[in-house]
């Protein structure tokens, strides 16, 4: 199994997953065109995709899902409160065929062709919000993302997962002292917001396992974080915990607007 992350953050999320025979798209934040351009660039066939998968409705995940359903005829897969969330959601110009539309129950496992895709509920201030753990090739990949907080729901995920993408949205104190408006700080650092670089950090410490090899810090904040402080501030909590990255796993940034490079989950 490979990954790429296509995008991670605000301006567009875009996940795909492939083995030698099918490909898994994870929202479609990202524009068709640009979507193409990538692959192109990378050598990746889109045209392998056989499904997509949507964490929420938020129009970062999945402005561009009806188009890309659409060009590739993939069915695209999530709870039935999302694909409501999505037909209402007017950033998405183009909706999904119903006849590509596929249910999933919260806690229930599928299997998709190469993929066995266990969906579980994430907390966020959207219509509904899941996080997928999926198995394929005899490894296995999390996705966590768009996360108020750690619940006992997503912490087996964590332990099982041994690559996992976790958000490490923002810095407490960037919040706290920035120009947003009251109430959007309220929100971000909310139960139903998104997870602190602080709060990732304690979440990988209390219940990483030596199953994990790799871990990815995503959606960060344009405005309330970086790079560095983010993986500063995770690793420092690490070490606090006995955990060293880059010997009991590696901890890398994704970033938000350039893809990543092609990655062999092992």
């Amino acid at each position: 199994m490979k990954f790429i992350s296509f995008g991670s953050g605000s301006s567009g999320n875009c996940y795909y997953l492939f083995t030698d025979n099918e490909g898994l798209i994870i929202d479609a934040g990202l524009g068709l065109r640009m979507l193409k351009k990538y692959c192109r660039e990378y050598g990746v066939s889109l045209a392998a995709a056989r499904h997509i998968l949507v964490t929420h409705d938020h129009a970062d995940h999945v402005k561009s899902v009806g188009s890309l359903s659409y060009e590739l005829n993939l069915p695209v897969y999530s709870t039935a409160e999302v694909h409501t969330g999505i037909v209402n959601n007017f950033c998405v110009n183009k909706k999904i065929n119903r006849d590509l539309v596929r249910y999933i129950e919260k806690g229930s496992t599928i299997e998709l062709g190469d993929f066995t895709v266990t969906s579980f509920a994430v907390p966020h201030d959207s219509r509904d919000c899941v996080g997928y753990f999926i198995e394929a090739d005899g490894t296995n990949f999390c996705l966590i993302t768009d996360v108020g907080e750690i619940t006992d729901d997503i912490k087996p995920f964590i332990s099982r997962a041994r690559y996992l993408v976790i958000e490490a949205n923002h810095d407490e104190e960037m919040v706290e002292n920035g120009p947003y408006p009251e109430y959007l700080k309220r929100r971000i650092l909310s139960g139903i917001g998104h997870l602190s670089n602080k709060a990732c950090g304690e979440a990988l410490a209390n219940n990483a396992t030596a199953n994990l090899r790799h871990v990815w810090l995503c959606h960060l904040s344009e405005e309330n974080n970086h790079p560095e402080l983010a993986r500063k501030t995770v690793e420092t909590i690490l070490r606090s915990y006995g955990i060293a990255p880059g010997t009991d796993f590696q901890l890398d940034v994704l970033k938000r607007k350039t893809p990543s490079e092609v990655i062999e989950l092992l």
